[in-house]
Protein backbone atom coordinates (compact mmCIF):
# COMPACT_ATOMS: atom_id res chain seq x y z
CA UNK A 1 0.00 0.00 0.00
CA UNK A 2 1.23 3.49 -0.75
CA UNK A 3 2.19 5.36 2.36
CA UNK A 4 0.58 8.69 3.20
CA UNK A 5 3.99 10.32 2.89
CA UNK A 6 4.43 8.92 -0.65
CA UNK A 7 0.99 10.19 -1.66
CA UNK A 8 1.72 13.62 -0.19
CA UNK A 9 5.11 13.67 -1.93
CA UNK A 10 3.44 12.87 -5.26
CA UNK A 11 0.80 15.59 -4.75
CA UNK A 12 3.44 18.20 -3.92
CA UNK A 13 5.61 17.11 -6.83
CA UNK A 14 2.75 17.22 -9.32
CA UNK A 15 1.92 20.79 -8.31
CA UNK A 16 5.57 21.70 -8.89
CA UNK A 17 5.68 19.79 -12.20
CA UNK A 18 2.59 21.61 -13.45
CA UNK A 19 3.93 25.03 -12.49
CA UNK A 20 7.40 24.20 -13.87
CA UNK A 21 6.19 22.77 -17.18
CA UNK A 22 7.42 19.22 -16.55
CA UNK A 23 3.78 18.16 -16.76
CA UNK A 24 1.22 20.10 -18.70
CA UNK A 25 -2.43 20.01 -19.62
CA UNK A 26 -2.70 19.15 -23.28
CA UNK A 27 -5.49 18.18 -25.61
CA UNK A 28 -5.42 14.50 -26.55
CA UNK A 29 -3.39 13.84 -29.68
CA UNK A 30 -4.53 10.58 -31.21
CA UNK A 31 -1.22 9.74 -32.84
CA UNK A 32 0.68 10.13 -29.55
CA UNK A 33 -1.90 8.12 -27.65
CA UNK A 34 -1.87 5.30 -30.23
CA UNK A 35 1.94 5.29 -30.31
CA UNK A 36 2.09 4.86 -26.54
CA UNK A 37 -0.38 1.97 -26.70
CA UNK A 38 1.46 0.32 -29.60
CA UNK A 39 4.82 0.70 -27.78
CA UNK A 40 3.28 -0.88 -24.67
CA UNK A 41 2.02 -3.93 -26.57
CA UNK A 42 5.27 -4.36 -28.49
CA UNK A 43 7.38 -4.02 -25.35
CA UNK A 44 5.35 -6.62 -23.49
CA UNK A 45 5.60 -9.06 -26.40
CA UNK A 46 9.37 -8.59 -26.67
CA UNK A 47 9.83 -8.98 -22.91
CA UNK A 48 7.84 -12.24 -22.95
CA UNK A 49 9.89 -13.56 -25.88
CA UNK A 50 13.18 -12.69 -24.19
CA UNK A 51 12.04 -14.35 -20.97
CA UNK A 52 10.62 -17.48 -22.61
CA UNK A 53 13.75 -17.96 -24.71
CA UNK A 54 16.05 -17.15 -21.77
CA UNK A 55 17.89 -14.51 -23.81
CA UNK A 56 18.38 -11.69 -21.28
CA UNK A 57 16.92 -11.17 -17.82
CA UNK A 58 18.27 -7.62 -17.80
CA UNK A 59 16.29 -6.70 -20.88
CA UNK A 60 13.15 -8.47 -19.62
CA UNK A 61 13.21 -6.13 -16.62
CA UNK A 62 13.98 -3.03 -18.69
CA UNK A 63 11.40 -3.75 -21.39
CA UNK A 64 8.72 -4.85 -18.90
CA UNK A 65 9.13 -1.54 -17.11
CA UNK A 66 8.93 0.36 -20.38
CA UNK A 67 5.71 -1.42 -21.29
CA UNK A 68 4.29 -0.02 -18.05
CA UNK A 69 5.76 3.43 -18.70
CA UNK A 70 4.23 3.64 -22.18
CA UNK A 71 0.79 2.57 -21.01
CA UNK A 72 0.93 4.94 -18.04
CA UNK A 73 1.68 7.79 -20.42
CA UNK A 74 -1.14 6.71 -22.73
CA UNK A 75 -3.52 6.91 -19.80
CA UNK A 76 -2.19 10.29 -18.69
CA UNK A 77 -2.54 11.44 -22.29
CA UNK A 78 -6.16 10.24 -22.29
CA UNK A 79 -6.70 12.28 -19.10
CA UNK A 80 -5.34 15.38 -20.82
CA UNK A 81 -1.76 15.47 -19.51
CA UNK A 82 1.56 15.39 -21.33
CA UNK A 83 4.77 14.47 -19.51
CA UNK A 84 7.81 16.48 -20.60
CA UNK A 85 11.22 15.03 -21.38
CA UNK A 86 12.96 15.96 -18.10
CA UNK A 87 12.69 13.40 -15.28
CA UNK A 88 9.84 11.85 -17.26
CA UNK A 89 9.86 8.59 -15.30
CA UNK A 90 9.46 10.27 -11.91
CA UNK A 91 6.86 12.69 -13.27
CA UNK A 92 4.87 9.77 -14.69
CA UNK A 93 5.05 7.87 -11.42
CA UNK A 94 3.85 10.83 -9.37
CA UNK A 95 1.14 11.75 -11.88
CA UNK A 96 -0.23 8.20 -11.74
CA UNK A 97 -0.62 8.46 -7.99
CA UNK A 98 -2.35 11.83 -8.19
CA UNK A 99 -4.57 11.41 -11.25
CA UNK A 100 -5.13 7.66 -11.58
CA UNK A 101 -5.17 6.20 -8.06
CA UNK A 102 -8.85 6.77 -7.32
CA UNK A 103 -9.96 5.98 -10.88
CA UNK A 104 -8.14 2.66 -10.59
CA UNK A 105 -9.77 1.97 -7.23
CA UNK A 106 -13.21 2.66 -8.69
CA UNK A 107 -12.48 0.42 -11.67
CA UNK A 108 -11.39 -2.43 -9.38
CA UNK A 109 -14.52 -2.03 -7.26
CA UNK A 110 -16.68 -2.19 -10.37
CA UNK A 111 -14.84 -5.07 -12.05
CA UNK A 112 -14.37 -7.28 -9.03
CA UNK A 113 -17.12 -6.08 -6.68
CA UNK A 114 -14.53 -5.35 -4.03
CA UNK A 115 -14.99 -3.28 -0.92
CA UNK A 116 -13.61 0.25 -1.23
CA UNK A 117 -10.71 -0.31 1.17
CA UNK A 118 -9.71 -3.54 -0.56
CA UNK A 119 -9.85 -1.89 -3.99
CA UNK A 120 -7.77 1.04 -2.77
CA UNK A 121 -5.16 -1.38 -1.42
CA UNK A 122 -5.04 -3.19 -4.78
CA UNK A 123 -4.78 0.06 -6.74
CA UNK A 124 -2.01 1.29 -4.43
CA UNK A 125 -0.21 -2.01 -4.90
CA UNK A 126 -0.32 -1.65 -8.69
CA UNK A 127 1.00 1.91 -8.52
CA UNK A 128 3.65 0.91 -6.00
CA UNK A 129 4.70 -1.91 -8.33
CA UNK A 130 5.19 0.69 -11.04
CA UNK A 131 7.47 2.60 -8.68
CA UNK A 132 9.35 -0.59 -7.76
CA UNK A 133 9.91 -1.43 -11.40
CA UNK A 134 11.11 2.11 -12.15
CA UNK A 135 13.76 1.79 -9.44
CA UNK A 136 14.61 -1.83 -10.23
CA UNK A 137 15.28 -0.98 -13.86
CA UNK A 138 17.97 1.47 -12.83
CA UNK A 139 19.84 -0.89 -10.45
CA UNK A 140 19.20 -4.32 -11.93
CA UNK A 141 22.52 -4.67 -13.71
CA UNK A 142 24.31 -4.97 -10.36
CA UNK A 143 22.55 -8.17 -9.24
CA UNK A 144 25.07 -10.98 -8.91
CA UNK A 145 23.48 -14.28 -9.83
CA UNK A 146 21.45 -15.38 -12.82
CA UNK A 147 19.00 -17.12 -10.48
CA UNK A 148 18.19 -13.80 -8.79
CA UNK A 149 18.00 -12.07 -12.17
CA UNK A 150 15.60 -14.72 -13.51
CA UNK A 151 13.32 -14.39 -10.49
CA UNK A 152 13.29 -10.59 -10.76
CA UNK A 153 12.73 -10.74 -14.51
CA UNK A 154 9.72 -13.02 -14.00
CA UNK A 155 8.33 -10.66 -11.37
CA UNK A 156 8.79 -7.69 -13.72
CA UNK A 157 6.99 -9.46 -16.53
CA UNK A 158 4.10 -10.45 -14.24
CA UNK A 159 3.81 -6.92 -12.87
CA UNK A 160 3.86 -5.44 -16.37
CA UNK A 161 1.12 -7.82 -17.50
CA UNK A 162 -1.08 -7.04 -14.49
CA UNK A 163 -0.42 -3.31 -14.84
CA UNK A 164 -1.34 -3.50 -18.52
CA UNK A 165 -4.59 -5.29 -17.82
CA UNK A 166 -5.78 -2.83 -15.18
CA UNK A 167 -4.58 0.37 -16.86
CA UNK A 168 -5.99 -0.82 -20.17
CA UNK A 169 -9.42 -0.87 -18.55
CA UNK A 170 -9.08 2.80 -17.65
CA UNK A 171 -8.10 3.75 -21.19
Amino acid sequence: MLSNSRILEAENNVRAYLSGGLLRKEELKGIVFETYKRNHRESLLVARKLFDEKISNLWVVVISYYSMFYLANALLCRLGFKVGSKIAHKVTSDALIVFVRNKLKDSLIEDYELASAEALALSDNLLQNYDYERVKRSVFQYESTEEVKTFKAKTSLERASQFGTEMGKLI
